[in-house]
């Protein structure tokens, strides 16, 4: 029996039987705690006298009728499927069933609020679970159009992919709501939310001149922790942004924004009615680090509007080209559209990191992985569906022409608009627009996986002329095959400033195609050596590096004098894979990261630092030298705070991360004092959640017990 599984044969079989036209769906929110009324009447063509089936996941299916003629539960219901046989032309199931509520995030999510014991709902379908609200043809081709009724008590708001029309009474304390049909979708984007939901509201003019309408949603006891304004700012940034970039308006008729509890992912791209983990709504302060964070998301869903809901794929195969043209857009976005215009520097940071780390392990997969069942995309929500796709679209970008390659992506979505793809579709376009043949390309970058390493060859002369400039590409044995690079090798030299302080700048960029084992670099003979080479310079490349040893002397004595954050970033990277392979010592970095964090200027930059800063410390340093390290490290971590900005977002991730260092007995007392109010570091207030990591901080270190914690 295939219990909840579908292959990708399956799939492809039943997409060569039916084409479907429409669901009518609804939906009874008020017949209990437990189950939900549903009712389904979906129409499509078929091939006459073939059989298939259609997904459903309920406890009680209560009718079943195809074509006129009811069909037996007992009969034609089996795990997930309802077996639907000689089908007609033109075809109409009706299928009536209850509906379980989940508390797992999939499905049709209930949570009660413990604040005030309200009731909440949220759908969230990705990757296969729609088919536990209503009966459907479960796989991302099979795309239709979409009608929602939900009866639900008369106080809710609620919420779905077409604007929210005014409820009609229905039963005692209930009301209704019947929506419009929505475009040609796929089920996964299809939405359901409602609750007595706070919802502010706002409104854009798309680039056709439509008024767009705007919603920003939250539960009623965190509404006043809600900064809708900064949301809809973003928004509206965004909307202009990818409109201009993609030539085409935005495809749906509203954008609800829903902050909802107990999500188990950061966002989903519901076609108008976007699904984000609450966390986002901030009741405390948080580092900016974390609002970037944010906005990106805010930015990533939205490129799935156009990127993913309007042009969607055809199996889960293209999963990692989805996930990973939004986060490239959304990054490029942020850098364009919004005050954090060094987006890139996290990127580089925060994703890529990430990506290297991922793809190092012996999990590692292809890019474009073998998806040959609904079981196989659960474990490619990863690191390299996500950020190594990112950085490789990254790559693409540089490797055709940033205006070559969105030249392609409008053709792409002026092509196939409300259907959907395979990767071949958008990269058939891109060869079109750039003239470079990818198939070499995709299959070197696609469908292997490992990560390769970088390092500059540099001879110079008496006079410090370069005599010889190489790049040299070398590849892990487990996967060992070269790549093709676009990339540039950047120079840097000290640069005395008016003022007297020094700072390092680049005074020499080459960009370049990099293949093999060893490319040569004319561009940089009988240039005069600078003080620090950097090859991957404005990070288009996605490949680990490594500094020449005169750069690595540079760089740590001076790593805070960089004018630009990337670079210092690309620097910090370098040092960090160092650091893991084994070529820098653990404490060594441990000093560059003490030395120099008080001089980074991004947040996120920082964030990272401190995250690796802790993993070195756990695991990298010798057992022998780990208690004392540690020590040392919060010791200095608690001068940081002390001597940082009163108020700054470098003075709380320093303070948090001291406590969680803590270890010593009067590095204990400082928490406890922090906690208590004893003690105190000027401009920082001991809110809601650093008193918690505080309090974690304290029972970690045997300080603090249960009673500590409900006082």
């Amino acid at each position: 029996m295939p219990a909840e599984n579908l292959t990708r044969a399956e799939a492809r079989d039943r997409a060569a039987v039916v084409d479907v036209r429409s669901y009518d769906v609804a939906l009874d929110l008020t017949t209990g705690d437990t189950t939900f009324a549903s009712t389904t009447t979906l129409r499509f063509a078929g091939r006459a006298g073939a059989a298939t089936f259609v997904d459903l996941i309920a406890p009680v299916v209560h009718r079943v009728t195809l074509n006129g003629t009811d069909l037996d539960p007992a009969l034609v219901v089996a795990d997930s499927r309802i077996l639907l046989e000689d089908l007609a032309d033109e075809n109409e199931l009706v299928v009536v069933a209850d509906c379980a509520y989940m508390n797992t995030g999939e499905g049709l999510h209930r949570f009660v609020d413990p604040v005030d014991g309200e009731v909440y709902l949220y759908s969230q379908f990705e990757v296969a679970d729609s088919r536990r609200v209503f009966a459907v043809f479960e796989q991302p081709d099979l795309k239709a159009t979409f009608r929602f009724t939900v009866t639900a008590p008369e106080h809710w708001t609620v919420i779905s992919n077409s604007s929210t029309p005014e409820p009609v009474p229905a039963h005692d304390g209930a009301a209704r709501w019947e929506f419009a049909p929505t475009p040609r979708l796929s089920s996964y984007v299809t939405a359901v939310v409602a609750g007595p939901y706070h919802r502010e509201t706002g409104e854009l003019t798309s680039s056709d001149g439509r008024t767009i309408p705007l919603g920003v949603l939250c539960r009623a006891s965190l509404a006043q922790h809600l900064d809708a304004p900064d949301i809809l700012d973003v928004t509206r940034a965004g909307f202009a942004f990818y409109e201009e970039l993609f030539a085409m308006p935005y495809p749906f008729e509203k954008y609800d924004q829903i902050f909802v509890p107990e999500f188990n992912a950061g966002a989903m791209e519901n076609a108008g009615a976007v699904t984000f983990l609450e966390g986002y709504v901030f009741r405390s302060k948080v580092p900016e680090a974390t609002v970037e964070r944010r906005a990106v998301t805010i930015l990533h869903e939205l490129a799935h509007m156009w990127f993913g809901d309007l042009v969607t794929m055809r199996w889960w195969d293209d999963l990692w080209l989805n996930e990973s043209f939004a986060e490239y857009a959304s990054t490029l976005a942020t850098a364009e559209a919004t005050p954090w215009r060094q987006a890139w520097t996290t990127f580089a940071s925060m994703e890529k990191s990430w990506a290297y780390r991922q793809d190092q392990l012996p999990s590692t997969h292809p890019i474009v992985a073998d998806i040959r069942d609904l079981e196989d995309v659960e474990v490619n929500f990863d690191g390299i569906t996500y950020a190594k796709g990112a950085s490789v679209l990254k790559q693409l970008v540089s490797w055709v022409g940033y205006e070559q390659f969105f030249a392609g992506v409008r053709a792409y979505f002026e092509r196939h608009a409300w259907g959907n793809t395979q990767l071949r579709d958008l990269l058939v376009e891109l060869e079109k627009t750039s003239g470079r043949d990818l198939g070499a390309w995709s299959g070197l970058w696609l469908e292997r996986a490992g990560v390769t390493l970088l390092r500059p060859e540099v001879e110079v002369d008496d006079q410090g002329v370069i005599t010889s400039f190489a790049v040299l590409q070398e590849a892990p044995a487990a996967h060992a095959h070269l790549r093709p690079h676009r990339l540039a090798v950047g120079g840097y030299d000290l640069v005395e400033q008016p003022d007297g302080s020094t700072r390092l700048e680049r005074t020499l960029r080459v960009e370049l195609d990099v293949d093999g084992e060893r490319t040569e670099v004319a561009e940089m003979v009988g240039q005069e050596r600078p003080a620090l080479v950097l090859v991957n310079d404005d990070d288009l490349a996605y490949a680990k590096i490594r500094l020449d040893e005169q750069s690595l002397a540079v760089a740590t004595d001076h790593l805070h004098a960089f004018s630009d954050s990337l670079p210092r970033t690309l620097v910090w990277g370098a040092a960090w894979d160092m650091t893991r392979d084994g070529e820098l010592g653990a404490r060594d970095f441990v000093g560059l990261v003490l030395a120099n964090i008080a001089h980074e200027t991004d947040s996120s930059v920082v964030l990272v630092l401190l995250r690796q800063l802790a993993t070195t410390l756990e695991l990298y340093v010798a057992p022998e030298h780990r208690v004392a390290a540690t020590a040392a490290a919060a010791e200095r971590l608690w001068e940081l705070a002390s001597s940082a900005g009163e108020g700054s977002d470098l003075q709380l991730q320093l303070a948090k991360a001291f406590a969680a260092r803590a270890t010593t007995p009067e590095q204990l007392d400082r928490v406890a004092g922090l906690v208590d109010g004893t003690v105190a570091l000027g401009g920082l207030s001991v809110d809601t959640d650093l008193r918690w990591e505080l309090l974690t901080a304290l029972v970690a270190g045997g300080r603090a017990d249960a009673d500590d914690v409900e006082r």
